[in-house]
């Protein structure tokens, strides 16, 4: 198990997105960018991967403990900061599974049939040309005297 794997399992049992990895990192003053962080949870066969050195592990674990613990002038309850992640995801409400479920018992979506359009060229031709109108017609000139 290399430093991806171990980074990759702490970002899915954490549930962390990429800009709040990027926040932690933060913590401890490492900066990484999106694309950076993107290759090093890439598979190993794409040809964008990176390795997880040893500095960025490093670097996140430490931004984690702040981020959960806090600092010694300023401590957290870890309990509390994952509840508050935890609260600010929205799970489905009652009222948002019952839509969901309406949702699913509506009928299949059925594309008209083809014999209710005609066939190209075969329609009634328009006896209305409609001339394009040119953009410059739209604006009133007034060149500063007043007509009376």
């Amino acid at each position: 198990m290399n430093n991806n794997d171990i980074f990759k399992k702490l970002r899915v049992a954490l549930q962390l997105r990429d800009d709040q990895i990027i926040e932690i990192l933060n913590l401890v003053d490492f900066r990484v960018s999106k694309g950076e962080l993107a290759n090093v949870f890439r598979n190993e066969n794409h040809p964008n991967y990176m390795d997880c050195g040893d500095q960025l592990l490093r670097n996140f674990l430490n931004g984690l403990v702040i981020h959960l613990r806090g600092t010694k002038e300023d401590p957290k309850d870890p309990k509390e900061v994952l509840n508050q992640i935890a609260k600010s995801k929205m799970p489905l409400s009652k009222d948002n599974k019952k839509q969901a479920s309406k949702e699913g018992d509506k009928k299949p979506f059925k594309p008209k049939g083809t014999t209710d359009k005609k066939p190209f060229g075969q329609g009634t031709p328009s006896t209305k040309k409609q001339k394009p109108e040119s953009p410059v017609e739209r604006f009133k000139f007034n060149s500063g005297k007043n007509k009376k």
